[in-house]
């Protein structure tokens, strides 16, 4: 079995050194030995327990953000049902806090309903899900609790499932309306295929969703009481930029810049 070599000591201390002097001087490199190891297990405990604090503390604020904007926008009357969860990026997040600068912090609503702007019966939008990025938020003000963006992207998708079922809904008579993707959107407007029995008689048309701002309007030529408006809240300066229409649902995007967030800074 191999020996731990013994840490090496000057031969012109010991040579003249009685064997009391040289086994106390050996004993001083072995404590030092130790505190090195213990020092170095003290750094990787504290840097374990930083990392825990650190997850905790975003931990809440997430928590809390999610909270704040659930306060905004779940009684509003605009948007109800659903969750809502908040991501804040990077590490370590504590830094962030104290500098009061995000590089990333992410909001995603998912299966909430929007009311109609006349507040139409059965008029109830299904929104499957939105998905809003902010980058470069700072915050400006702890007491008021409110930050900036520097930008903002994101996406709202309708289901074609809900689609179907609105636009039952809002014909009244007949049978169901099935809704699907249809060729040819355009910018601000997605195209989808609408057909169905609308008051005993076959429909088969192609129909709009139109994106502008912070609202949504849904248009199909031949049944006259499936066309509804509704708005959705979104933080300032940020809106509709187009909608397309995939095999999966309408995809709606989002963009933003400077947009102020807070309880204080929302106007809508």
């Amino acid at each position: 079995m191999t020996q731990a070599r013994r840490p090496h000591i000057d031969s012109s201390i010991t040579s003249t050194a009685t064997p009391r002097q040289r086994r106390l001087r050996e004993g001083e490199f072995d404590v030092r030995r130790r505190w090195v190891k213990v020092l170095v297990i003290t750094a990787a405990v504290l840097a374990v327990l930083f990392t825990a604090a650190d997850r905790i503390a975003v931990h809440y604020a997430e928590k809390e953000a999610a909270r704040l904007v659930e306060t905004r926008y779940g009684g509003s009357g605009s948007g109800t049902g659903g969750s809502m969860d908040v991501a804040i990026d990077g590490f370590p997040f504590l830094t962030q806090a104290v500098d009061g600068t995000f590089g990333h912090v992410s909001m995603s609503a998912n299966k909430y309903y929007l009311s109609t702007t006349a507040n139409r019966q059965n008029g109830n939008l299904d929104v499957d899900r939105l998905q809003l990025d902010l980058y470069d938020v700072t915050v400006t003000s702890l007491t008021a609790r409110s930050a900036e963006a520097n930008r903002a992207s994101g996406t709202l998708v309708l289901s074609y499932r809900d689609l179907s079922d609105l636009l039952t809904r809002l014909a009244g008579n007949g049978g169901r309306l099935q809704a699907s993707a249809a060729p040819g959107s355009d910018g601000q407007a997605a195209r989808i295929k609408v057909a169905g029995t609308v008051g005993g008689t076959a429909l088969n048309t192609t129909g709009t969703v139109l994106a502008q701002g912070d609202e949504l309007t849904l248009t199909v030529p031949g049944a006259e009481r499936a066309t509804a408006n509704w708005r959705v809240s979104l933080p300032e300066n940020v809106g509709f930029t187009e909608a397309r229409a995939t095999k999966d649902g309408v995809e709606i995007g989002l963009v933003g810049h400077l947009v102020p967030l807070g309880a204080s800074r929302f106007s809508r």
